[in-house]
């Protein structure tokens, strides 16, 4: 079923979308939702940081290398929040072992995206209540800066929900890379600086060394991968079609769907959230679920839940 009819007209919608760009939050604040009036600074102190470490690239400079190594990393790391935190954690979307889900969350860890637990059960609550007062990344229901990069700095939302993840919280190592969220990324970004050094040493001539690769491989490209990341919460719920009528105001976009590697097509997830593809037909581009039938071929993830194909056979029709 679509929305074709009774849809507001672009007029209304792009209106609609200005003012989801710029609502005040005084309202909330009244009602006292603490998601809009308690940023814990201190503990946003390391995300400003990541940020304002990028302008250190004045001093070290660029090179080809370190570009690469940069939009490598982003691309591998933007694979395991989107195929590993969002289909595996949060939607149990295939199988694995549980030392392989292990490996999926330490690579999920490197995003510097909080824990897995963490990311799961913040995922499954915004499903639960999309687009309602209770989804605290909602740009319907809390403009679009706040559900881009707000709700994180909150000291209600800084906490793992146990209760909505306790699949995963039987676990003791995932228990143990939630609690410890800081662990990968700082190895990463040891490894990095180790990387530039090994390069500096072994091949001068490109031009490249530890100082620089700590810049580019860890910070620019993990900031890259936040904003582009986050554009789910703040753009794929506001700007794009509705193939499927749901509960929300889920869209699908092929611009955020490149950027994200498939997480774009955020209607048809919406619709089914249950499904390892979200780019349901074969003209939706899925880099995620490319990447995960590739490794379900090598054997180290199995039984892909499939678009159910009545589900298929409706969206087709419109």
């Amino acid at each position: 079923m679509t929305d074709t009819q009774d849809r507001p007209s672009r007029t209304t919608q792009a209106a609609g979308f200005v003012r989801s760009l710029t609502r005040l939050t005084v309202e909330e604040a009244r009602s006292g939702l603490e998601t809009r009036d308690r940023v814990d600074w201190m503990r946003v102190i390391p995300f400003i940081g990541i940020h304002v470490a990028c302008i250190a690239v004045i001093w070290v400079g660029w090179s080809w290398t370190a570009v690469g190594v940069a939009a490598l990393m982003y691309a591998l790391r933007m694979f395991a929040i989107t195929g590993f935190y969002h289909r595996y954690f949060s939607h149990r979307t295939f199988k694995t072992s549980r030392f392989g889900q292990f490996m999926l969350a330490v690579a999920g860890a490197s995003c510097v995206q909080r824990g897995p637990l963490w990311w799961a059960a913040h995922h499954r609550k915004h499903h639960r209540y999309s687009d309602q007062p209770a989804d605290v990344h909602s740009p319907i229901q809390h403009g679009v800066a706040w559900a881009h990069c707000g709700w994180f700095t909150t000291r209600p939302n800084y906490a793992t929900d146990v209760s909505q993840v306790k699949d995963l919280a039987k676990f003791p190592e995932l228990c143990f890379l939630d609690r410890h969220d800081a662990l990968v990324p700082a190895l990463l970004a040891l490894s990095m600086l180790g990387l530039g050094a090994l390069l500096e040493a072994v091949a001068p001539q490109l031009g490249t060394g530890p100082w620089q690769m700590l810049i580019w491989g860890f910070f620019i490209s993990t900031v890259v991968l936040y904003h582009a990341v986050y554009t789910i919460n703040s753009f794929a719920h506001l700007v794009g079609s509705r193939r499927f009528e749901t509960k929300d105001d889920s869209r699908n976009n092929l611009l955020l769907a490149l950027l994200t590697f498939g997480e774009g097509w955020h209607n048809n997830h919406h619709r089914y959230p249950g499904s390892v593809r979200q780019g349901f037909y074969w003209w939706e581009i899925d880099l995620t679920y490319y990447g995960l039938w590739v490794m379900s071929k090598l054997g180290l993830i199995w039984d892909l839940h499939p678009v159910p194909a009545k589900l298929l056979e409706d969206g087709r029709r419109h």
